[in-house]
């Protein structure tokens, strides 16, 4: 019971910034500051979209689910990040893990698949604005979106068991503050070549060619944004796509980095403070990123906030 490779039997103890203890209680408050902001965020994209008329349309559908997604995404891992902040005990029980594992690389997947409908959406609305409506039709906005969630259910059920399989000769330190894939991977005690080419494989699928449609989706919307005649026209088309393509660009940089090379080629402590950026700061910014560049999103808020008021006042 005490020698084996079933990692099964105990818990996992999460190592995280315990190499930095001065660090601990700095990192305590700005993450529960972060996280919490997070939430308020996330949760007043939802609430705006979903209550105000204006908002009805299918990129404000696409927006609330990634708000969702991003709220569930922080809560994966950060909540047990401030617990083991909060105290000496560091340790996550197997099932935790392995939930914490599943819930880490499917919604991560499912975000990617995300971002690639919400390009094709900005495609459509540049590029055949006038049959927009007709092509976003919401049976086919509710069949990309489900899309996206079962490819990214099914990335996690194929990388998760390969990743929890693998013996680890009894140890149970795992090098990060969350059950990530690469952590894991460096603590098997056999040969992992075999394992990272699969995860190559499976990133390949499930991370670049998204990110190869985004790139091809935004070469055409250029194009057909360089033709339209008026400058208003240029800039509202830049407006609603800049906020898509800084996200884009936010998530991207993090998990390229993360996923692209899991074994130990990469700094862990690197690894570490880019996965805390992915986690909670990537999550934090997009509701401001949408917000602050969507005079839309803007006009719902105050109608929101201040009601009839507002109206009076036009």
């Amino acid at each position: 019971m005490d020698g084996t490779n079933d990692s099964t039997q105990g818990n996992f103890i999460l190592l995280g910034f315990s190499d930095h203890p001065h660090l601990e209680r700095i990192l305590f408050v700005v993450i529960l500051t972060a996280y919490l902001l997070t939430i308020v965020g996330n949760t007043t994209i939802i609430l705006v979209s979903r209550l105000d008329h204006q908002l009805q349309s299918p990129m404000y559908f696409f927006l609330t689910h990634l708000s969702f997604l991003d709220l569930s995404f922080t809560s994966s891992s950060i909540p047990q990040l401030l617990y083991n902040l909060s105290g000496h005990d560091k340790t996550i029980s197997y099932t935790g893990c392995a939930i914490q594992l599943f819930l880490f690389l499917g919604l991560g997947g499912v975000e990617c698949l995300l971002l690639a409908v919400m390009a094709y959406d900005r495609f459509v609305a540049v590029c055949n604005p006038l049959h927009y409506l007709v092509i976003m039709n919401p049976r086919l906005c509710m069949g990309l979106v489900l899309v996206a969630w079962g490819g990214g259910v099914a990335n996690s059920l194929a990388m998760s068991p390969v990743t929890l399989n693998l013996p680890r000769c009894g140890r149970r330190s795992v090098d990060h503050f969350l059950c990530e894939m690469p952590a894991l991977i460096r603590m098997a005690c056999v040969n992992t070549t075999a394992i990272e080419g699969t995860v190559f494989v499976l990133a390949v699928g499930i991370v670049l060619s998204p990110l190869v449609f985004i790139l091809i989706s935004y070469g055409y919307i250029i194009r057909a944004v360089l033709h339209i005649q008026s400058a208003s026209g240029r800039q509202k088309a830049f407006n609603t796509c800049g906020s898509h393509l800084t996200v884009v660009s936010l998530f991207y940089g993090n998990i390229i980095y993360m996923y692209m090379q899991p074994g130990n080629n990469s700094s862990q402590n690197q690894g570490k403070f880019l996965t805390l950026l992915y986690n909670i700061v990537t999550p934090l910014l997009n509701p401001l990123i949408y917000t602050l560049r969507n005079r839309e999103v803007k006009g719902a808020l105050r109608r929101l906030l201040l009601g009839d008021r507002e109206v009076q006042k036009k």
